[in-house]
């Protein structure tokens, strides 16, 4: 019965969340989640009444992160149709580097300022400068995700760090993106905006109206053979197990590693998540190529991984130890605060220079993206581009395939961690200077190759 009543509580803190946001047209503005919200009410509850709450109602709440990302990373790539690329080469270029650059950036900045002042200072360990990444670009499954692979560098700490990070990420992504858009407004950069004032009273609650109610997804087979959302939920555990298979064997080749690396149990701290991704991944191609992929519906898998993340959040805030985040208040402040300026550097500066076609919808989608989670990069982009009249969905949604497997809660983020205890911090800060630098390479190169074929042009 545990298990049901802890799950009953989570439900319940997500139902709150929501009503609390229909309540609260404050919330509404801000456009902070239900689970936010409901996981904030969550801590607040378990943080200053916790003595009166039994202890059934939140087990297993803090494990419950590490399996939901599994779930939420090997449903990215299944269903959808993976795209034809030839050709497309030198349109999502740009959008490779931005959030490349967007990305390693955040490893430079955040392993530098450890290394000059934070650690100095207020004595933080070279991990905390990974947490600017681990948050901002990750969020909250990414950190939980890597809650072993804390454990295993003893630094357990990390993962309550990693969540207030990534929290903070996420309502300033919102806020600070927000405040974005009202500038852009009055430079005239974006003119099909569509502000909250000119949301409908249920829209701005958060429901569709009655007749307008979108799908959410499409049934692919006959519920008398199985049922179709069974079928999906089957495939995203087909995927987590070959991530699983491919995560052992990973770990089976720590044996061949030098010494160091072996006691450091280098390749075996990696977490499961990202390989459940390339299981996902490896999958639909088998679908495609099968031509059996038509059975496979991406809006049930956006169905299942939006179910999962929320979820997901909920138990990660509530589930969050305050005394570690107190503890840390001050570095932790500056360590957010230069990484929102990193952010904005980009979108401001870079952004303009990068994209040549609507480079502030495009750079908005990264800023929301690189600040908490994909959701939020859309939900900027949705209210500068309601009826995605620009390119800025299309390349946005390109570039995940590219970075996604790397960046983010990807195969570096989940290296970057076990790399600075057995090489030291500094090591890795060059790795993501050099690959900052890379990737500032890549983008002159294909500006001077683009400029190169309109030179072209002319002189014909």
């Amino acid at each position: 019965m545990t298990a049901v009543i802890s799950f009953c509580g989570l439900s319940l803190l997500l139902l709150v969340g929501k009503m609390l946001r229909v309540a609260t047209p404050m919330l509404q503005k801000l456009y902070l989640p239900a689970s936010v919200i409901g996981g904030t009410i969550g801590l607040l509850l378990l943080t200053f009444g916790g003595g009166w709450i039994p202890t059934e109602w939140t087990a297993g709440w803090e494990k419950l992160p590490g399996f939901l990302i599994n779930i939420v990373f090997a449903s990215l790539f299944l269903g959808s149709p993976l795209p034809k690329l030839r050709g497309m080469g030198a349109k999502i270029a740009p959008q490779v580097c931005f959030g490349q650059i967007v990305a390693w950036g955040q490893y430079t900045v955040g392993l530098g300022l450890t290394a000059v002042l934070l650690l100095p200072f207020f004595g933080v360990p070279m991990l905390f400068g990974n947490l600017l990444e681990i948050g901002f670009e990750g969020g909250h499954g990414t950190v939980g995700g890597l809650t072993e692979t804390f454990q295993k560098v003893g630094w357990q700490e990390g993962k309550d760090l990693g969540l207030a990070v990534a929290t903070a990420g996420m309502v300033l992504g919102i806020v600070v993106g927000m405040a974005l858009i009202n500038w852009g407004i009055r430079r005239g950069y974006v003119s099909r905006i569509r502000t909250f004032h000119d949301q409908t009273p249920l829209e701005k609650r958060g429901f569709y109206p009655p007749d307008q109610q979108p799908p959410a997804g499409k049934q692919t087979v006959f519920s008398d053979s199985v049922d179709s959302l069974a079928i999906h939920i089957a495939l995203i555990g087909l995927a987590v197990g070959v991530g699983y298979l491919l995560q052992q064997g990973l770990q089976w080749g720590n044996h061949f590693l030098p010494q160091s690396a072996q006691e450091m149990r280098l390749l075996e701290s990696f977490p499961l998540f990202p390989f459940c991704m390339i299981g996902g991944l490896l999958i639909q191609v088998f679908l495609q190529y099968s031509d059996i992929h038509i059975f496979v519906d991406h809006g049930q898998m956006q169905r299942i991984a939006g179910a999962s993340l929320d979820f997901l959040v909920v138990s990660a805030i509530a589930s969050m130890q305050l005394a570690f985040v107190a503890a840390y208040w001050l570095p932790l402040t500056l360590l957010i605060l230069a990484g929102t300026l990193w952010n904005l550097f980009c979108v401001l500066f870079l952004g303009p220079r990068i994209f040549k076609e609507a480079w502030f919808e495009r750079s908005l989608a990264e800023f929301g993206q690189s600040m908490g989670v994909t959701a939020t990069g859309l939900l900027l982009l949705r209210t500068v581009d309601p009826d995605s009249e620009t390119c800025a969905a299309s390349m946005f949604g390109y570039k995940q395939l590219f970075h996604e497997p790397f960046m983010g809660g990807g195969l570096w983020t989940s290296l970057a961690v076990p790399l600075v205890v057995l090489v030291g911090g500094g090591w890795v800060w060059l790795i993501g200077a050099a690959m900052l630098l890379f990737w500032f390479l890549v983008w002159g190169f294909f500006l001077r190759v683009k400029k190169g074929e309109n030179d072209g042009i002319l002189e014909s």
